[in-house]
């Protein structure tokens, strides 16, 4: 465990396995933004399995790296984590080439900065993740109108009256989440990560907002839909079949990437790297090995 301090303070990372390995080296991308790195854990665990080192680190501002709640919101953007990306990658010696497993959040960030076609990124991973925010809550209100009807009324009325720190709200968010976040009992890991955000939700109240799908943040606007095309780094994506980043989603995105491959995960929603591990680990070490 260390940590690269840079301009806006100090970011943690923990490398999983050898980076002298012959195979690419993989940073791994937390989502949130602001989840910190834990509930990636188990993607780290394992690459090393298959003899590749995996990066976690905890983006600014969250988890062990700096935390900085007096930033103005104007502070928090995807430039900001691409350059940390860099940084940290230049920080390692892998900068001249690596791989990218981005989950989520991660996975937006991975998208756009591979559209800047970086030195040194050779092959990436997208797991459950949108291209447009506007997209993405359009999707979720459909998954919302299948919840029990008391539970949609809840959400609504807090989120209407601003009270969405209710616990009345909470508890209705949950029922969402155990159907298209996570279907199995969270992990300690996964915990770990919800603990950390709600501690400081700084990063993900200001890009993102209160919950997954009630999206008032600096990224309600985001679409990158058409610059994927710029894409020329070979990318997989990943999703599950309930997941937030629906299939109709996923399957836009894939015809927009030149290239791109699919795989969906058929018990999974938005963790199948928690919900369906094997399976996740012998897609994505197939994929990584086939572009070493």
């Amino acid at each position: 465990m260390s940590e690269m301090k840079w301009q806006h303070g100090s970011t943690w990372y923990r490398v999983v396995g050898d980076l002298k390995s012959s195979k690419t080296p993989v940073m791994i991308l937390h989502g949130g933004p602001g989840a910190g790195h834990n509930y990636c854990e188990p993607i780290a665990e394992v690459l090393a399995q298959t003899g590749r080192a995996g990066v976690l680190y905890d983006q600014i501002g969250c988890g062990n790296s700096t935390h900085l709640p007096d930033k103005p919101k104007e502070f928090w953007t995807p430039e900001l984590f691409m350059e940390e990306l860099v940084l940290l990658t230049e920080h390692l010696g892998i900068s001249n080439k690596y791989d990218i497993v981005g989950q989520s959040w991660g996975g937006m960030l991975g998208m756009q900065f591979a559209i800047t076609k970086p030195k040194g990124l050779n092959a990436m991973v997208i797991a459950d993740s949108p291209a447009s925010m506007e997209v993405w809550v359009s999707e979720a209100n459909k998954l919302r109108k299948e919840l029990p009807p008391e539970v949609e009324a809840t959400l609504l009325k807090h989120e209407a009256a601003e009270t969405t720190e209710d616990p009345e709200y909470v508890a209705a968010v949950d029922v969402f989440y155990s159907r298209h976040l996570c279907r199995i009992p969270q992990p300690p890991y996964v915990l770990a990560s919800f603990e950390q955000l709600a501690a400081d939700p700084t990063v993900y109240h200001t890009m993102n907002g209160p919950s997954e799908f009630h999206v008032i943040g600096s990224l309600k606007h985001w679409d990158i839909r058409p610059q994927l095309k710029e894409i020329s780094t070979p990318t997989l994506l990943v999703s599950g079949q309930y997941d937030e980043a629906t299939p109709a989603m996923v399957k836009e995105i894939q015809g927009l990437i030149p290239g791109s491959k699919w795989e969906l995960f058929a018990e999974s929603s938005h963790m199948p790297h928690v919900e369906e591990p094997a399976k996740f680990k012998r897609v994505v070490s197939e994929f990584l090995d086939s572009h070493d």
